[in-house]
């Protein structure tokens, strides 16, 4: 399966990210190998607005099955989830061990956003 990860830097052993719209990077992983790629988030760190669902977009056209997060917003929330991809919020540690812990099935799916729009 693929996933996609919010990251703070673009290596699977950094710290989670826990924004999603002005993560620094997202990690594309595939959790049968491990192997993972990086997607840059750059036009939208220093976003005045729409950067949930600039990054919404951007995770969906990654092909992923699932976003694990930290947080995620209501608009980024909509896209996401539209697109038919799992949400998980509240993961934590970095995203080598995020991915242990979905893999594990101790994350749990949101239901939601967990978070306003604009959250920084």
């Amino acid at each position: 399966m693929k996933v996609t990860v919010t990251a703070t830097a673009p290596d699977l052993d950094a710290p989670m990210d826990p924004r999603f719209g002005r993560a620094a990077c997202f990690l594309v992983v595939d959790t049968d190998t491990m192997s993972w790629s990086v997607v840059e988030n750059t036009q939208n760190l220093n976003a005045a607005q729409g950067a949930g669902i600039q990054a919404g977009r951007t995770v969906v056209e990654t092909g992923s099955e699932a976003l694990i997060t930290g947080n995620c917003g209501p608009k980024a929330f909509r896209i996401v989830k539209g697109a038919g991809m799992r949400i998980v919020t509240g993961a934590k540690g970095t995203a080598r061990e995020a991915v242990e812990q979905f893999k594990a099935g101790s994350l749990a799916e949101a239901s939601g956003a967990n978070v306003e729009g604009h959250w920084i």
